[in-house]
């Protein structure tokens, strides 16, 4: 195996994280676009309220579970392949529910003049180029087997944790603060 080939599946995956990245941030702006441009009538506004709250359930739900499974292997009461055999397909209900958030959210009416709104619609842009991110991650942590996590590794999984709970958490305030103001 020549030096480069080495790096092949490595390249391959940064090419396909990177497309995936810009395809979410298309979808994002268009998001954003289409919100500005559509009036609900109030039976939608309320079915999507519905949604949107039951998509915050399933999403955010799931990354506190993958993160509570982090903390148990942080406190040494579950290996770490027993977090990302556990955590993996969690990974589906973390996409759903964001998918949810966006589609719902776009019936919502967000007020796009104000800056917490602005602020709010870029922490979720920012949870999803995490979860592309995060994903990444746990496939590596998956490739690693029983082997001990690289100090790289084990960095980038704290800083994406850290990012996923600031994210979700500070959209979450901001629409509860929007909703009483």
């Amino acid at each position: 195996m020549s030096e480069f080939d080495q790096f092949a599946p490595m390249q391959g995956r940064t090419v396909r994280c990177a497309a995936v990245s810009v395809g979410i941030c298309v979808l994002w702006a268009a998001s954003a676009w289409v919100a500005s441009h559509l009036h609900a009538d109030p039976s939608l506004h309320m079915a999507a309220l519905f949604i949107h709250l039951a998509s915050l359930v399933l999403g955010l739900g799931a990354v506190l579970a993958i993160d509570y499974y982090g903390l148990l292997w942080l406190l040494g009461q579950r290996t770490l392949r027993q977090v990302v055999d556990f955590t993996s397909p969690l990974h589906v209900p973390v996409w759903g529910g964001l998918a949810g958030l966006t589609m719902s959210g776009i019936l919502l009416e967000p007020s796009l003049d104000s800056g917490l709104t602005w602020l709010k619609l870029l922490l979720v842009l920012l949870i999803a180029l995490n979860g592309v991110h995060a994903t990444v991650l746990h496939r590596s942590l998956e490739e690693n087997g029983a082997n001990p996590p690289s100090q790289r590794l084990l960095v980038r999984g704290a800083v994406s944790a850290l990012v996923s709970q600031a994210g979700w958490w500070g959209s979450v305030l901001i629409g509860f603060y929007n909703t009483q103001h």
